[in-house]
């Protein structure tokens, strides 16, 4: 069975989407819609911005989402998932991909994400920290045991493990963590406590938005963050969506349960191949690919 995956924030790059919309005539059809639905030429961003305007939150989100769902639509008939998945922002692109969201809708999500995201970040001093060459058992004890708000956030690959909250938190955590063994914890940069509990002014507000879109029935299964189990049913999706910002990225065991359920290939779809990285960390035997306008 042939599986899709869609990377999340990260993924970036000056340039991202530019074949694209010069190798396809639907491709710079769906970049020109998302400039009108944003309001801004987030197409001159994604082509030509520098680094630092591309980690712009209100950039970055829909320009990830708009580079994935553009690549997915150019693929054409090619393009017929058995199962799909998305790392946390990633989501949204899935879901349109198996139909459960229109390509305008999961814009203006993604976009009223972002938004609701970077205002939970400043509401408090927050960030996140990659742990690596730990179990997840030990990573898990300790944010319990550590004084503060700190909770693991984004399970990525045996051995790698994200976690996320208060600043001072996370930064006790981190020194337990090499006490207690791990090869490295190393806090990132990034803007805020993305899948804690420090989301949840971000959560209530993007609830709202979720709940006056229209979710179709998909037409392949999505794998939820939330769940880490294939998903079938509109109403299950949208409740599992608002959940997703204050919970963990259930990233390796959604991808355990895909190959479970009989994924062979896993394409990614979107901007670089982490995913495919992480795919090989946890199951070396699957075969993992890229998505580009001239494959399938």
């Amino acid at each position: 069975m042939h599986a899709y995956i869609f990377p999340g924030q990260g993924a970036q790059f000056s340039g991202m989407g530019l074949d694209i919309y010069e190798n396809s005539p639907e491709g710079q059809e769906i970049f020109e819609n998302a400039n009108a639905i944003l309001g801004f030429s987030i197409t001159d961003i994604m082509f030509e911005g520098t680094d630092e305007q591309l980690k712009e939150t209100k950039v970055t989100q829909p320009a990830i989402f708009l580079h994935s769902v553009a690549l997915a639509k150019t693929m054409g008939e090619a393009f017929n998932p058995s199962m799909v998945a998305g790392h946390s922002l990633g989501e949204f692109s899935a879901l349109v991909a198996n139909g459960t969201l229109s390509f305008e809708d999961a814009l203006r999500l993604v976009s009223k994400r972002a938004m609701a995201m970077q205002k939970a970040c400043e509401l408090q001093t927050s960030t996140m920290a990659a742990v690596l060459g730990l179990d997840d058992a030990k990573v898990e004890e300790i944010c319990e045991n550590t004084p503060g708000i700190v909770v693991a956030a984004n399970y990525n690959c045996p051995g790698q493990l994200v976690i996320s909250g208060e600043t001072e938190a996370v930064n006790k955590a981190c020194a337990s963590m090499l006490e207690a063994g791990a090869r490295r914890a190393i806090v990132l940069p990034v803007g805020g406590a993305f899948h804690s509990p420090l989301m949840e002014p971000a959560r209530e507000e993007l609830a709202a938005a979720i709940e006056n879109t229209t979710f179709n029935e998909p037409n392949a299964p999505i794998y939820q963050n939330v769940t880490a189990s294939a998903v079938n049913t509109a109403s299950e999706i949208k409740n599992n969506l608002i959940l997703q910002l204050t919970a963990p990225v259930k990233w390796t065991q959604s991808m355990q349960q895909m190959i479970a359920d009989g994924a062979t290939r896993f394409t990614e779809v979107g901007p670089g191949n982490v995913l495919q990285g992480l795919l090989r960390k946890i199951d070396r035997s699957v075969q993992t690919d890229s998505a580009n306008i001239n494959n399938n």
